[in-house]
């Protein structure tokens, strides 16, 4: 599991089906992740509940399909399994409507479970904030990481409206060995925590919240301009991919697995970049938050992108 090979990595976060034009596909920002983290060759396991329902037996059957590591997964009575309404405005922004609680809000995080998670010896833990907003979430996110102090940890920041607050991303990016949010998001903090007369730049964003929070690396997804990274006290900005979206569903959780996949094997920041922003532009170019595509795709620098038919 070291450097430059396969290794385990566990998720805690929502499970939920995204409803976009009538269509359902399974989604959640840590699943998401984890579909791409498993297709990259590392062992992914979610630790996450699904409702005692129809949704729930097709979630549990589609993680079969993509190989993850179910073992973690809990069912729940009398809580439906998580469910998104999205929406995406003219300018592609996308929006979420939750229905909570939902059944991902109702984990039971026990001492048998926390010993098997251990076992599972995983090397990396994501997160993002959603999960962590529920009552008990974060509770059962420090309990977890309590048990894994040695293992290394990735903050997907994720901002969804009316499901976060500035203390508690603070207290989770406190927590983080890397942290990834996009630009907006990043305004959005800094805006929260700075005076109208100290303009925002990303560069003063990062240095801001890397020495706040003592993270070791932020990187800053631009969409399709790419991404910056701020480590080694600087700032550094990398090209993206220009695509014909489709829907960009899942493209920032696909970069966040091509990321932490190309950075753990110790591949330079430029190299990593190119692959995680190829691989969230052909997420964006298809359909749905999972779609099908191949790593050869990620490492052809000629391939031509365009929507799946």
């Amino acid at each position: 599991m070291g450097k430059g090979g396969k290794v385990r990595i566990v998720a805690i976060g929502e499970i939920l089906w995204d409803v976009i034009n009538e269509q359902e596909f399974l989604g959640g920002a840590p699943l998401n992740f984890l579909v791409s983290a498993q297709r990259l060759g590392h062992t992914a396991a979610l630790l996450s509940a699904v409702g005692n329902d129809q949704r729930g037996g097709l979630a549990l059957d589609a993680m079969r399909r993509h190989g993850l590591t179910i073992t973690f997964i809990q069912t729940v009575a009398n809580t439906p399994t998580g469910a998104a309404i999205v929406t995406t405005d003219a300018s592609g922004h996308v929006s979420f409507l939750f229905d909570r609680p939902a059944a991902f809000d109702c984990v039971e995080l026990d001492e048998l479970l926390i010993s098997r998670i251990v076992e599972f010896q995983p090397k990396w833990i994501y997160f993002g904030t959603l999960t962590q907003s529920a009552e008990k979430g974060e509770e059962r996110l420090n309990r977890l990481l309590k048990a894994l102090s040695g293992t290394r940890r990735f903050y997907d920041i994720n901002l969804r409206k009316d499901h976060w607050n500035l203390a508690l991303v603070k207290r989770l990016s406190c927590l983080a060995t890397i942290i990834k949010l996009n630009d907006g998001e990043a305004e959005e903090l800094w805006t929260l925590t700075h005076d109208e007369d100290e303009p925002f730049t990303l560069e003063a964003f990062c240095r801001f919240w890397a020495s706040t929070h003592e993270c070791e690396l932020i990187c800053v997804t631009l969409g399709s301009k790419g991404c910056a990274v701020w480590q080694n006290n600087s700032l550094e900005s990398f090209p993206g991919f220009p695509v014909q979206v489709v829907d960009t569903v899942g493209a920032g959780d696909a970069f966040a697995a091509g990321f932490l996949h190309c950075l753990d094997q110790g591949w330079p920041i430029e190299k990593t970049t190119m692959f995680a922003n190829r691989l969230g532009a052909i997420v964006a170019s298809r359909p749905g938050a999972t779609p099908e595509w191949t790593v050869d795709e990620c490492n052809d620098r000629e391939i031509i992108f365009l929507p799946a038919s």
